[in-house]
């Protein structure tokens, strides 16, 4: 099977490496080590290494050496009111590799009229134009009709697509009905991809909209106001996580030993919603995203203290952002304000400054938070997500003391407002190699738009399936093979369902007969009309003896 992009791009010529004298960091070991790269890929890792003369050499001493940080949520072309976000596929790539991110995973989102795979051929054509660091695509299911079941399953078997997103949310644009959820998700069980849900109520967000916008209360804190705090408790990967009611329902489901995934976001591990009050509109604006973030200051703590654990597993940035004006679009109404936030550059550095800087978890966990997990979740481990000999050579040489503080007069981004202004982070990349070749060095990018290559992905990825298959092998339902029975029985009458007919008798030849015993628990009564004993002839008068039932002493039938 292959998954060929639709245009030849010229690729540069990937830099032949040596790294010398880091400390090596997978999600399960760390060592000191020498790594060599050519062609793309790590050639060597050891001591002593025989490389060619002349090549460039990196001195990681005193540094680690991480594989590429995945970045498994953005949208960088997600359309709103026939808007684009202001970061394309170029410029949120190159804000990826600055901040140590070398490959993302998009969401594909169709359009109103237009079907799933027409829309991931327009996201491939832009991002095989754009994307500066490799690349694969979600795609959402915003609708279902008669041929998404096709659509879903060619998009698996001929474009490595191995994951979909539904929407529990936006009523009347996507929110999918029960049923329609409970179709995708056995589609795409069978197809052996990965489900994923956006968990909010969809009418009660709809209700409390015109409830709030009736009150008069315009601005960005309506958009926390309406959206109260759902628990997602599904057994599919949940993407968004961003208050402590859902992250605690995904940790309680996985204890319980439910296959259930959760991915905390960029804005809710670093910031939290008290800024949607603010009193400058243009900021509480940037801050608008749904889910929304939460105002408890506390939840960002948690959430961190729930990855650390491992009842979280990946981090994702939901990176769709825009400008301003742009968001000026809602300025007398919050529903119309496009939702989205930055932190597809700053996603690396906040987990490290809120995980690693803050005792919660050691260097092997971040690994597996910001690469390893993603790649087994979305199967295309060890390919990334590790630093081993045949990988791509994707790697970031990252100081662990060095210190930045997030700003927007710094930041790799096309928009006015940065989440995380002011936030100082221990923790950061000061070389970035993607594909072999060197894209950040002593703060300076070196990127090309168009190098980006789309990575195909295969179904039934271990990580997510294989407790699935041993379940099912467990859950199979199997009858126990077993001679007839040839014994005494006695006859009975058979209640038969309400409407169903007469009772039906039933006896083995052979068997001791016994006297029928009227079944008190059926009543002869019908809504028809016509009643079980109506072939039974009348008689004019009838002096009832009893209540029907017997007498309240009657303790026996004999």
């Amino acid at each position: 099977m292959s998954f060929q992009g639709k245009k030849s791009i010229p690729r540069l010529t990937s830099d032949r490496l040596l790294v010398r004298g880091g400390r090596i960091v997978n999600d399960d070991q760390s060592f000191y080590a020498d790594l060599y790269v050519e062609d793309g890929l790590i050639k060597q890792i050891g001591e002593n290494l025989i490389v060619p003369g002349g090549i460039k050499t990196i001195d990681a001493h005193g540094l680690m050496v991480l594989p590429g940080g995945v970045d498994v949520h953005t949208r960088l072309q997600m359309p709103v009111l026939g808007m684009t976000p202001a970061d394309d596929f170029c410029q949120g790539t190159k804000a990826a590799l600055a901040g140590g991110t070398t490959m993302i995973l998009d969401h594909v989102f169709p359009d109103t009229g237009v079907s799933l795979l027409a829309a991931y051929e327009q996201w491939r054509e832009r991002a095989d134009r754009g994307a500066c660091c490799d690349y694969s695509l979600h795609v959402d299911v915003p609708r279902w009709h008669e041929s998404t079941r096709e659509e879903l399953e060619a998009l698996v078997k001929d474009k490595g697509v191995n994951s979909f997103l539904v929407f529990m949310a936006y009523k009347d644009r996507c929110q999918c009905t029960d049923g329609q959820m409970y179709e995708i998700f056995s589609v795409i069980r069978d197809l052996g991809a990965v489900a994923q849900v956006h968990a909010e109520n969809g009418d009660i967000v709809d209700e409390e909209q015109k409830r709030l916008l009736a009150l008069g209360i315009t601005g960005p804190e309506g958009h926390v106001l309406s959206h109260p705090e759902e628990q997602a408790n599904c057994p599919l990967y949940v993407t968004k996580v961003m208050s402590k009611a859902a992250a605690d329902v995904i940790a309680q489901a996985k204890r319980r030993g439910v296959v259930v995934l959760g991915e905390p976001i960029t804005a809710s591990l670093g910031t939290d919603g008290s800024h949607y009050w603010s009193k400058n509109w243009a900021k509480a604006a940037a801050f608008v995203t749904s889910p929304p973030l939460s105002p408890d200051p506390s939840t960002a703590d948690h959430l961190a203290s729930l990855l650390a654990s491992g009842d979280l597993q990946v981090t994702g940035s939901a990176h769709c952002t825009f400008t301003t004006a742009q968001k000026a679009v809602g300025r007398d109404n919050f529903t119309l304000i496009p939702e989205g936030t930055n932190g597809v550059e700053e996603r690396m550095s906040v987990v490290w400054e809120k995980c690693v800087a803050s005792g919660k978890m050691d260097e092997n966990e971040f690994v597996a938070v910001t690469s390893t997990n993603a790649a087994k979740i979305f199967n295309f481990y060890p390919r990334k997500g590790r630093v081993a000999v045949g990988a791509d050579a994707d790697l970031v040489i990252w100081n662990p003391k060095a210190t930045k503080i997030i700003s927007a007069q710094s930041h790799n981004l096309n928009v006015e407002y940065n989440v995380f202004e002011g936030v100082e982070c221990r923790g950061a990349p000061v070389v970035v190699i993607s594909q072999g070749r060197v894209v950040l060095e002593d703060g300076a990018l070196f990127v090309t738009p168009g190098t980006g290559r789309f990575i195909p992905r295969k179904t039934f990825p271990d990580f997510v399936y294989k407790r699935i298959k041993a379940r099912n092998r467990l859950a199979e339902i199997h009858g126990v093979p077993r001679g007839l029975y040839d014994g005494l029985a006695h006859e009975v009458l058979v209640p038969t369902k309400p409407g169903g007919g007469v009772q039906a008798r039933v006896s083995c030849p052979g068997k001791i007969s016994v006297p029928p015993v009227r079944n008190l628990h059926q009543s002869g009564f019908s809504l028809s009309g016509s009643q079980a004993d109506d072939h039974v002839a009348r008689r004019t008068a009838q002096k009832i003896m009893a209540p029907p039932g017997g007498r309240s002493n009657i303790t026996s039938l004999s």
